[in-house]
């Protein structure tokens, strides 16, 4: 979806949208939604001097190319008008019915993030994640109005441009993530890395343009040679497309790998987009049987999705002309989960209810656990010493570790064998003596990877966990059962000697 944000911003452009991937959807509905925002915003207009309604327009359009339901869209056009306008929830409830009033009061208890100090900013990011598990396609909304913001950040003073591209960069777009809207973290994050890391994105812009530099027609060669080579072979119906590399994750793979740009393999990339699972497979092997597979780089995210729900097959060849080209093999099902994660779930009956699509919980159960976390951390100052923890648990990259069963444990990545112990039960933890991972014995401070086995040696003795495992362990989990052992410790050698042992 790359050039999305040159979209023609009308009300006529959004309803066509709307209609293409939802011919049912309301337009009526939709451009009414649209003319009771542009009222109450009537007069008010943008920093760039634009009138208003050209946000909560952008916002709608962002929502609509995650091809959500009408009621979401029409919950998008009307999403800053409590806040902003005379016009209250309730006249939003008499006009457009319970369910978008619900969803435009959730997206205004958020509230507009003003950095008034760190305790305000703390408050909203409290929220931001209680807001998400009561209700998630509230968070979506917030992607898509922060998107355009994020856009449009050249008419505010720069002190704020990067504050708000720090914050999408940090916790937005990874929230994105583990809800599986691969689309939506490029996005986020493409539009905040110019503010908050200017040089390096225009490092990497010029990498990037003189790396592809020259090579857009053998992309396009190699493309219409792919389809003639699936077709031939008797696959059916595929398709067969281009992928540019969001610069954000450019960046991330340059620091990887020594900012050395030859040793990043996916900088040409294409799409294989067939009906089904076996397709993916047949395709598959009929690319290494056409080219040479670098080893080591297949990877079957269809057997063994990544935490978030990203399914596909990887492979990485060696092609005509000696370029390395990446392929991506998925179902247009699995496509759709990739680019738009838990929001692809989203769609309404004929009477207008929520029905989910192929999902048996419209909210993950991280989101959850986030939420309950939150309601834990009434105190502000425990919050900001536990923001750190909370980024690294739930926002970084995942990894898939093994227990000797079979069970997949989810874990942080560069975690350690006590965190993988603590990940299995507080027990398990507290008493770990040493582990084996892969059936070779290991130290407790190994950094797992993907795929690892992992048994856990217990000795049940044991009265609880060593005080420098704080040092290397990575999860929230395991960090606060070390740290309460070591505070219990302490209170109780201070107990003992004290006069009489009180």
């Amino acid at each position: 979806m790359e050039g999305a944000t040159s979209k023609t911003q009308t009300i006529e452009a959004l309803c066509g949208l709307v209609a293409a991937y939802d011919p049912k959807a309301d337009s009526k509905e939709i451009t009414r939604a649209y003319e009771f925002a542009k009222a109450a915003h009537e007069g008010q207009k943008r920093a760039s001097g634009e009138p208003y309604i050209i946000h909560p327009l952008a916002a709608a359009l962002n929502l609509a190319e995650m091809r959500l339901p009408a009621p979401i869209i029409i919950a998008g056009l009307l999403h800053d008008v409590p806040e902003d306008t005379q016009k209250t929830i309730e006249d939003i409830r008499n006009e457009f019915g319970e369910d978008v009033a619900d969803m435009v009061a959730g997206i205004t208890k958020l509230g507009k993030i003003k950095y008034r100090g760190i305790e305000r900013y703390i408050e909203n990011l409290r929220k931001m994640f209680l807001t998400m598990a009561a209700d998630v396609r509230v968070v979506f909304i917030k992607f898509a109005d922060r998107l355009h913001n994020l856009e449009t950040l050249e008419n505010i003073p720069p002190k704020k441009q990067f504050r708000i591209a720090l914050e999408s960069l940090e916790i937005f777009a990874p929230i994105a993530n583990r809800l599986g809207m691969g689309e939506m973290k490029g996005r986020l994050e493409d539009a905040s890395f110019k503010y908050v890391y200017p040089k390096e994105y225009a490092w990497v812009k010029e990498i990037s343009r003189s790396g592809r530099e020259g090579k857009q027609e053998y992309v396009d060669k190699l493309i219409v040679q792919t389809d003639h080579l699936l077709t031939d072979a008797g696959l059916g119906n595929v398709l067969v497309q281009g992928r540019a590399k969001h610069l954000y994750s450019l960046y991330r793979k340059l620091l990887k790998n020594e900012r050395n740009i030859a040793r990043i393999y996916d900088l040409i990339a294409l799409r294989i987009i067939v009906d089904n699972v076996a397709d993916c497979y047949a395709a598959l092997g009929i690319i290494h049987s056409k080219w040479t597979p670098l080893k080591g780089r297949i990877k079957d995210y269809i057997a063994q999705p990544k935490p978030n729900g990203y399914r596909s097959l990887h492979t990485t060849v060696f092609c005509e002309d000696g370029e390395i080209v990446e392929f991506q093999i998925r179902t247009k099902e699995m496509h759709a989960m990739n680019e738009f994660g838990i929001a692809a779930h989203w769609a309404y009956d004929e009477h207008g209810k929520i029905a989910l699509v192929g999902t048996k919980s419209r909210t993950p159960e991280w989101v959850h656990e986030l939420a309950d976390i939150q309601k834990e951390m009434e105190d502000k100052k425990l919050y900001l010493q536990s923001l750190e923890e909370l980024k690294i648990d739930v926002f970084r990259d995942r990894i898939f570790v093994f227990t000797p069963k079979g069970d997949v444990i989810d874990l942080p990545e560069d975690s350690t064998c006590v965190d993988f112990a603590y990940a299995i039960h507080t027990d398990i933890g507290n008493t770990c003596t040493g582990a084996k991972v892969n059936e070779e014995v290991a130290q407790l401070n190994r950094v797992l990877k993907n795929g690892d086995m992992v048994d856990i040696l217990v000795d049940k003795s044991r009265k609880g966990p060593n005080p420098d495992w704080a040092s290397f362990v990575k999860t929230r989990q395991a960090k606060s059962k070390v740290k309460q052992f070591a505070k219990s410790r302490i209170a109780s050698w201070i107990k003992g000697m004290m006069p009489g042992g009180k």
